[in-house]
């Protein structure tokens, strides 16, 4: 990124008519600057988890495509760091709570914005509740307990949002404490695994890297296996933009978060790198895990080469590692339903714009999702939740490719002007890239393949892109109603108001 030549102040006062002012001086609506790049930054690491993304991709990657799926994880996350440039240029010219919902709107107008946002709540939403009872399984694994009943799991889950919750509301000095324990665990737990299995455990030639192993071979590994695992590495380089959801509790945003953004996942994606070379090649007989005789290979590979202990010490950190990411969720989605009441775009606007305590921090936003996710753990077990959950990650794609498309297509009609930090001259070329790349992602990943034998399952996400999409339609067409105060916005983006 390289700095422009405009000049102003360096954080934003809002003179968007399109929008309730961000500095307004009522308390009740202005948020209290205190992250900084380093708070920030752990943010967005811990949303993205690197711990989190090596254990939920591994198994099903080396088994869908072999060990060569190892090439999926540079390939997203090039493409994904385009999204950082694009995202880094966006929320420099417009430092404002909610990120895509915020850039969305400006750029195109407060309709498309909204949507925006509506896909990003509930994809958001969703995933905060399997994250609880990820860390509730974890965590109880860790404590010894065996087999526990789906009652003890469930109620432990929600004893994991609550805390969760609670940090979030408290906020302040507890949450980045938080923030920087469970970051500290993730570089150790990453880099360690990788470190020891690379170096001092090492079993597999090199050359396995290049190979399916049995998974398959010629032009169709590339076109059906490992066009799937692209799919499923493209889960774990998700949650660098929460950084940008704080926006306006960031000091000096406009130069802070393109770094935060950009660097938090060229960090996160180099460690989940490291540690996954390490593990596919030390893995004691990939062609067992291959015919799924193996059932956990990231444990197995783990006791096989560094002792039964560190079953355990796994355990402790994928607790960790999902409680982060969980808090890290918690605090983008719960800014996005802020930023929208603010707005008064959302049912409750009232109460959900609220600000609380000396952090005025929205703690009616994060109890909204608090309520939600915890009431969806109650039906964990049924194929409506597993339903529901096929949308988490979409909702991060579609929430992604909104704002990115629409910038590509403000850069295509010339009417781009940068904020104080910028691509430059690369900014068009980079756009246009990462357009393509987050259209064939999201496309990708939406794609039904044959995982679960259920076909209303594996067309999951398509049914509920659907049903949550009608949903909206009608919430949006009430908000935007004639007399609404949706209907005072201004139709179209103010490309030129920067806030300052």
């Amino acid at each position: 990124m390289s700095e422009t030549a405009k000049t102003g102040p360096t954080d934003p006062a809002s003179t968007d008519p399109a929008s309730t002012d961000p500095t307004s001086t009522d308390e009740s609506v202005t948020p209290v600057r205190d992250f900084t790049l380093r708070s920030a930054f752990a943010l967005s690491f811990s949303d993205i988890s690197p711990i989190v993304g090596i254990y939920s991709v591994f198994a099903i990657g080396l088994i869908a495509a072999g060990p060569g799926f190892f090439w999926a994880f540079p390939i997203v996350l090039i493409g994904q760091l385009l999204v950082t440039g694009v995202f880094g240029d966006l929320v420099s010219k417009w430092p404002f709570q909610g990120s895509v919902y915020a850039w969305a709107r400006r750029l195109v107008g407060p309709r498309y914005g909204w949507f925006a946002g509506w896909a990003y709540m509930w994809g958001l939403t969703l995933a905060l509740s399997a994250l609880s009872l990820a860390a509730s399984q974890f965590l109880l694994g860790a404590l010894g307990v065996a087999g526990p009943s789906q009652p003890v799991t469930v109620l432990v889950a929600l004893g994991v949002l609550i805390l969760g919750s609670l940090a979030n509301m408290f906020g302040g000095h507890l949450l980045k404490t938080l923030l920087y324990i469970s970051m500290a665990c993730e570089l150790i737990a990453s880099a360690g695994i990788g470190t020891a299995l690379l170096f001092f455990h090492r079993t597999n030639p090199w050359s396995v890297l290049f190979t399916a192993a049995g998974a398959g071979h010629g032009p169709g590994w590339l076109f059906s296996p490992f066009l799937g695992v692209v799919a499923f590495v493209g889960f774990s380089f998700l949650g660098f933009e929460s950084a940008g959801s704080i926006a306006e509790e960031v000091k000096e945003s406009r130069r802070v978060l393109p770094k935060a953004i950009s660097l938090s996942l060229l960090a996160a994606g180099l460690l989940v790198m490291y540690a996954v070379l390490g593990l596919v090649l030390a893995v004691p007989n990939i062609s067992d895990v291959l015919a799924g005789k193996v059932a956990d290979p990231v444990t197995s590979t783990l006791e096989t080469r560094l002792g039964s202990g560190t079953g355990r010490i796994l355990l402790i950190a994928l607790t960790i590692g999902f409680m982060a990411s969980l808090i890290a969720v918690q605090a983008a989605v719960s800014r996005v339903i802020w930023a929208s009441a603010r707005d008064r775009l959302l049912p409750g606007a009232a109460v959900l714009k609220k600000l609380v305590g000396k952090e005025r921090l929205p703690c009616y936003a994060i109890g909204l999702t608090a309520l939600v996710a915890g009431v969806l753990l109650f039906i964990s077990t049924s194929k409506i939740y597993s339903l529901l959950l096929s949308f988490a990650n979409a909702g991060f794609y579609i929430s992604y490719a909104l704002p990115v498309v629409a910038a590509a297509y403000v850069r295509w009609r010339g009417r781009w002007t940068p904020g104080p930090v910028s691509m430059g001259r690369w900014g068009g070329p980079v756009t246009y890239v990462a357009a393509v790349w987050i259209v064939f992602e999201t496309v990708n990943i939406a794609w039904p393949r044959p995982l679960t034998g259920t076909w209303y399952l594996d067309w999951g996400l398509l049914i509920m892109t659907g049903v949550l999409g009608v949903v909206g339609f009608g919430i949006c067409s009430w908000v935007f109603r004639p007399g609404a105060p949706g209907a005072a916005l201004e139709p179209a983006a103010l490309l030129d108001s920067e806030g300052t």
